[in-house]
């Protein structure tokens, strides 16, 4: 009679530690889920910049400057979203992602405030159906950014509780890294003004 008591407390010990196991697999999976959404609006974001780049050329070709700085920083932001891609929530990763949007953010402040200064560019059909994508995709991103960074706050709380921390040590379910925007600035969603 002992010796079936022992293996119940075994089983459920083992049982116990087996749930701790899998809620941590679903909460890494929901963050990297989490960080596939914004894979999606950040891929939206950078599809719409060449057309924008395009528009613009034809009106202030003397500005190319910036123009090309739009693009070199769009591709840098591609590559970040590649590099984050492969590694969802490695802090290196999400910082080399977070300084690159922030980068692609900035030139784009650039080109809308240029356009200010160019009036067929500002009533341009074509700029103006852009502009209010990339605001709407903007909007998405942090949006989906939020989502992904509560994901990351519930998966590393939850390997960080005890016992689960020792099952999370055991296993290897390291640290994710939240997707921050260093500058405050930046925060802000672009803002395109048509009149």
């Amino acid at each position: 009679m002992g010796m079936i008591i022992l293996l119940v407390i075994i089983l459920v010990i083992v049982l116990y530690f087996v749930a701790i196991y899998n809620a941590l697999v679903r909460a890494r999976n929901g963050y990297k889920n989490a960080f596939a959404q914004i894979d999606v609006q950040l891929t939206r974001r950078h599809d719409l910049i060449p057309n924008l780049v395009e528009t613009a050329k034809g009106y202030i070709a003397h500005e190319r400057g910036t123009l090309e700085a739009v693009v070199q920083a769009r591709n840098a932001a591609v590559g970040g979203v590649a590099g984050a891609k492969a590694k969802p929530g490695d802090p290196a990763a999400m910082q080399q992602l977070g300084s690159a949007e922030n980068a692609l953010t900035q030139t784009l402040g650039r080109l809308f405030a240029l356009q200010e200064a160019y009036p067929d560019l500002k009533a341009n059909q074509t700029m103006m159906q852009l502009s209010e994508e990339l605001t709407s995709t903007e909007n998405r991103v942090a949006f989906a950014r939020q989502a992904y960074n509560d994901s990351v706050l519930t998966y590393n709380n939850q390997r960080e509780v005890f016992p689960a921390s020792i099952v999370a040590g055991s296993f290897g379910f390291a640290a994710a890294e939240p997707l921050q925007i260093d500058d405050p600035k930046v925060r802000d969603v672009p803002q395109v003004s048509f009149s």
